[in-house]
C-alpha cells in the first residue's frame, strides 16, 4: 500500500513538473520587457493561477568594477526581478524573508483588494524572519509598477529593496512596440572606502544609480534601426530626476496611474520620474548612433563626489604652494584650480569609484552614475553589444587648430 502512495505522489509530481515546464516554454502573449543588468522572475501556472516566488534577503551588487556593495533586494539582486502578468491573470506571489528583520511587500500603484496592499500594521502583519507569506489577487489593470516594502521602509527602501511589476494589456497596443526597457532610479550614500550605504542620509547622496549600477557598468540599451522603443523608469529614491535623451524626442504615454491619452501626449526630450512614479516614454529609433541617455541633475551624472571640499576653480595653486601644504598633510594634491575633468584617476580608497570615469571612441567620457548609451542601429541580428558607432565621413565635428587671435 505504501509503495502504491509512492507511486501515485510521484506522477503527481511529474504532472506539476510538467505542466510548469510546459507554462515556461510557451509562447507569451506579449514582447517580454528588458530590464537591462537585471533579469524577469519565472513563474508557474497552477490551476490557472500565475505563481511567482520572492525572497528578500541581503545581496551583494557590483555597482561597477572596482565596488562592491551591500544591499538588500530580492532573489540575490537589487532591484529585484521584474514581474510580468497580464491584465486579468490571477497572481500568487510567495514572499520568504531572509532579512535580518521584519518585512511586508507593497504593490505600488496595483488595484487589489485592501488585505493584499502589503502595509503592515494596517493591511497585514509584519513578515518576520524565516516567515512566508503569500499574496493572491486578479490583475484588473495595465501598465508598468512597481514593488516595495513598507515596513522599516526608509531602511529597506534605501539598502535598494524595490522592483517593476509590468502588467501588459489583453489587446496588444498598436502600433506594436518592439523594446520596452525597464530603469529603476535610485539614489546612496556609500562613505567612500566602505560598502554598506548608510539609510540615514536623507538629501545628500554620493551615488546614483539605473537599475543598481553607474556609469561605466551600465550596459548600453541596443535597438534596432526603426523600432518603436519604449522606457519606463521607476523612482522610489529621495529626489525627481530628469532623465533625457540625446538626438530624439520622444512622448510621454503612460504612468502608474494610467495611460497618458493621445491627444495630451507632446513631444520632449526630458521627462521628470518624481518619486514614488513611474513615467513611461515611447520614440521611433530612426536616428544610428551612440545617443547618450542620463539624469539631467549634473550631480546625478558623478560618483563618490564629495560636497564638503571648497571650490577652488579659478584659484591659482602654484606647485610651491601644493608642496607646502604637502608638509602639513602628506598626501595633498591641488584639485579643482582648472575645473575637475582632471580628477577621475586621483588616489582613493579602496571599493570607491572615480567621481568621473568610463572611456568612450574619442577618450574620457567624463561621467558617472545615471548615464549610460542607447546604441541605434540598422541591420543587426543581434542586441549584443555592437561596439562604438562609426562615423560617416563629413558628420564629424572638424578641429580648426588654435586660431589667430583675429580670426576668432
Amino acid at each position: 500500500m505504501a509503495s502504491l502512495a509512492r507511486v501515485v505522489i510521484a506522477y503527481l509530481l511529474l504532472m506539476v513538473l510538467a505542466r510548469s515546464a510546459a507554462a515556461q516554454t510557451a509562447p507569451l502573449p506579449y514582447v517580454p520587457v528588458v530590464t537591462p543588468n537585471g533579469s524577469t522572475l519565472p513563474f508557474v501556472m497552477n490551476r490557472g493561477v500565475k505563481e511567482f516566488r520572492l525572497t528578500a534577503e541581503p545581496v551583494k551588487r557590483e555597482f561597477a568594477k572596482g565596488m562592491v556593495v551591500n544591499a538588500w533586494g530580492y532573489n540575490g539582486s537589487t532591484p529585484g526581478p521584474t514581474i510580468e502578468a497580464v491584465e486579468g491573470d490571477r497572481v500568487r506571489i510567495f514572499v520568504t524573508n531572509k532579512l535580518p528583520e521584519r518585512t511586508s511587500v507593497h504593490w505600488h500603484g496595483i488595484f487589489l483588494p485592501n488585505g493584499m496592499d502589503g502595509v503592515a500594521g494596517l493591511n497585514q502583519p509584519h513578515i518576520e524572519k524565516n516567515e512566508t507569506y503569500v499574496y493572491e489577487f486578479t490583475l484588473r489593470q495595465n501598465g508598468v509598477f512597481m514593488y516595495h516594502p513598507h515596513s522599516d521602509e526608509m531602511v529597506q527602501m534605501a539598502l535598494g529593496m524595490m522592483g517593476f511589476f509590468v502588467i501588459h494589456p489583453k489587446v496588444a497596443p498598436t502600433p506594436k512596440v518592439d523594446r520596452h526597457f525597464l530603469v529603476m532610479l535610485h539614489e546612496w550614500y556609500v562613505e567612500p572606502g566602505t560598502a554598506t550605504p548608510n539609510p540615514n542620509v536623507m538629501t545628500d547622496f554620493n551615488l546614483f544609480t539605473f537599475n543598481s549600477r553607474v556609469w561605466p557598468g551600465t550596459d548600453p540599451w541596443v535597438v534596432k534601426k526603426g523600432e518603436r522603443v519604449q522606457f519606463s523608469f521607476g523612482n522610489l529614491s529621495m529626489d525627481s530626476h530628469p532623465i533625457h535623451v540625446h538626438g530624439y524626442a520622444f512622448e510621454e504615454v503612460g504612468t502608474d496611474g494610467g495611460p497618458v491619452p493621445r491627444s495630451a501626449r507632446r513631444p520632449e526630450t526630458t521627462v521628470n520620474v518624481p518619486v514614488g512614479a513611474t513615467r513611461t516614454v515611447e520614440m521611433v529609433a530612426n536616428e544610428e548612433g551612440d545617443w547618450a541617455f542620463h539624469c539631467h541633475k549634473s550631480h546625478h551624472t558623478m560618483n563618490a563626489m564629495s560636497h564638503e571640499i571648497p571650490n577652488m576653480i579659478g584659484v591659482p595653486q602654484p606647485t610651491s604652494l601644493e608642496q607646502k601644504v604637502r608638509s602639513l598633510l602628506p598626501g595633498y594634491m591641488a584639485m579643482g584650480e582648472n575645473g575637475m575633468g582632471n580628477m577621475m584617476e586621483m588616489g582613493r580608497p579602496r571599493n570607491t569609484l572615480p567621481m568621473m570615469t568610463g572611456d568612450g571612441p574619442f577618450g574620457p567620457v567624463e561621467m558617472g552614475g545615471m548615464f549610460t548609451i542607447l546604441k541605434v542601429r540598422a541591420g543587426i541580428t543581434s542586441y549584443a553589444d555592437p561596439g562604438w558607432y562609426k562615423h560617416p565621413e563629413g558628420t564629424l565635428p572638424r578641429n580648426l587648430g588654435v586660431l589667430p587671435s583675429s580670426s576668432r
